[in-house]
């Protein structure tokens, strides 16, 4: 689908001479990434964990075999697989694998709860699950096996992955941390899945029409569902992101993958852009700063895409002396806005070039990002990527463009667009109209195409670069017998950048205190959504008609960070 307006777009004029707006749709199957990548370089490093290599050429045997085990267990074009993995070589070979086998793959975040990967599984209809065995992950998948539609769990153990040495520390040091998965036909190891020769069956595939990925979103209403994301959006997407870094040396770039493939950001910025030139990934299965700081010492990764808490967290680090970051070349920061003194101060440390991008998990999810390139404009997130065209339309009219540098919802059309939500066809035709993506968020457009987001129309918190929904946050309050009424809103968090408050109304004689009601809301909230306060009110605002109302909170959350910047500026003076 080529992206054809009758003149020239403003930003298009911001474009260097070597790179061209105008793109089409890559209809390609998002496995071509993999298999291209092995051909032209089978031998170079496509994964290092935690010290351990893989080869292109291992990680595509590695997926053929897991598409050549997949379909031995029955598995057909369509069928949803299941991933709850953090990063590490099992999430790259089952993520192609299935794909591979002509399934659908369907992302799990390993921190949601036994009972958020049950509501899940049911959704989605995944019949098989890849996740690690050990205790805090297995048992929660586990749970999910005899009354929902989850037939099989791939049990990856962590220790096979490992490096030699490392491998007989972690099963010497951390047994406990081990789960006892059964052997059965329930409960088949990695190892079982891939013995074979890895002569899968060739699957056809559409990419403008097959479902290479289901990707859980809140959208515009807090409840999860599952933007369908083709191979055209993946492949599209990947190619978008790679040619914004217009002077990049292809086989010859390293990227440092800290943030979790699970979160489609990282699955298409970093894993499916580095299989696409050929970088070596370096594999953080979490964040823990001393050790990112080690790896970038030590492994000199040249692209650091992340959030901005991460480089925020770098920036004010106390030892930053002993490491030496400035092999890095190029960050891309998105999932919540960019603050201009953490980009100033990461790029005085690293001399590297940060830029600011925006997306959702609807577009798969980049469709602008500042450039690499030239100055970046303070407080935008950017112009749109090639093949994109964004509009500012009427909040109240969408059909209708608002005036250039006039405030309106963004709104994004674009091959790497969703096909629409997982069995949600009224939530898909309130987000988009024809081509279009009505993303929610309110910005404006300058004269030179660069976008400035304002607002946001959804109720959504963006905590440390994860959406978290008050109302998924409310409900769990509500399970609790003595919680009358709660609200939920986002505070800043120095951070995070944002994080969830509760304001609850305990019913009459209730002795429930803060640590209680904490402990009982953790077993419903992975720990991105749970509070950071709670604060107890005898009464909660209301609006004329009795609706519980956040604005008043909010005012006040507000005034109290004004009168805290006043004191501080008081007590300098």
């Amino acid at each position: 689908m080529k992206n054809i307006l009758n003149s020239p777009p403003p930003w298009s004029h911001a474009y260097p001479d070597n790179l061209d707006w105008d793109l089409d749709g890559v209809d390609r199957p998002v496995h071509a990434l993999l298999d291209h990548a092995a051909l032209k370089a089978p031998d170079a490093v496509c994964l290092d964990f935690m010290d351990r290599l893989y080869t292109f050429t291992e990680v595509q045997d590695l997926a053929n075999r897991t598409a050549r085990g997949l379909q031995q267990l029955g598995v057909q074009k369509g069928d949803r697989i299941g991933l709850c993995l953090p990063n590490s070589p099992y999430y790259v070979a089952a993520y192609f694998g299935a794909l591979k086998a002509g399934a659908t793959v369907v992302n799990f975040n390993p921190l949601y709860t036994e009972e958020e990967i049950r509501q899940q599984v049911i959704d989605s209809g995944t019949i098989i699950m890849f996740t690690l065995g050990l205790q805090q992950l297995y048992p929660k998948v586990a749970a999910s096996l005899h009354d929902t539609s989850l037939r099989n769990i791939v049990v990856c153990s962590l220790a096979d992955a490992l490096p030699t040495v490392k491998s007989i520390l972690f099963q010497t040091f951390k047994r406990g941390e081990i789960a006892e998965a059964p052997l059965n036909l329930q409960n088949l190891p990695f190892d079982w899945l891939t013995r074979n020769r890895g002569n899968f069956d060739r699957v056809p595939i559409d990419p403008d029409i097959d479902i290479a990925l289901f990707q859980y979103t809140g959208g515009t209403t807090g409840t999860p569902k599952a933007a369908m994301l083709t191979h055209t959006n993946i492949s599209t997407n990947t190619e978008q992101v790679q040619s914004w870094f217009i002077d990049k040396a292809v086989g010859e770039e390293s990227i440092l993958a800290v943030l979790p493939f699970f979160h489609v950001f990282a699955m298409t910025v970093i894993m499916c852009m580095g299989l696409r030139i050929r970088a070596k990934m370096i594999l953080l299965p979490r964040f823990d700063l001393n050790q990112v700081l080690k790896t970038i010492d030590t492994k000199k990764p040249t692209l650091f895409p992340a959030v901005p808490t991460i480089y925020n967290a770098i920036n004010t680090h106390p030892h930053l002396e002993r490491f030496d970051l400035t092999s890095i070349r190029y960050c891309i920061s998105g999932g919540a806005p960019l603050p201009l003194d953490t980009k100033r101060a990461f790029e005085e440390l690293t001399k590297c070039v940060l830029v600011e991008g925006y997306g959702l998990s609807e577009a798969s999810p980049v469709v602008a990002c500042n450039p690499t390139w030239a100055a970046n404009k303070e407080g935008s997130i950017g112009i749109p990527l090639p093949g994109t065209t964004i509009e500012i339309r009427d909040m109240h009219n969408v059909a209708h463009p608002v005036a250039q540098g006039e405030r309106g919802e963004i709104i994004v059309r674009g091959p790497q667009v969703m096909q629409g939500y997982w069995n949600r066809e009224e939530e898909t035709l309130d987000v988009l109209e024809g081509h279009w993506l009505r993303t929610g968020d309110v910005g404006h457009m300058d004269e030179d195409g660069y976008i400035f987001l304002t607002d946001r129309i959804k109720d959504v918190i963006i905590s440390g670069g994860y959406k978290v929904y008050p109302r998924i946050i409310e409900d769990a309050f509500y399970k609790h017998p003595d919680v009358l009424e709660v609200i939920v809103i986002a505070v800043p968090h120095g951070y995070r950048g944002e994080a969830p408050k509760a304001f609850v109304k305990l019913t009459q004689n209730s002795h429930v205190s803060e640590d209680d009601l904490m402990a009982f809301v953790s077993d419903y909230l992975n720990p991105i959504e749970r509070p950071d306060e709670i604060e107890f009110r005898d009464e909660l605002p209301k609006t004329m008609i009795g609706k519980l109302s956040k604005k008043e909170l909010i005012e006040e959350e507000a005034a109290k960070l004004r009168d805290t910047a006043s004191l501080k500026e008081h007590d300098h003076g």
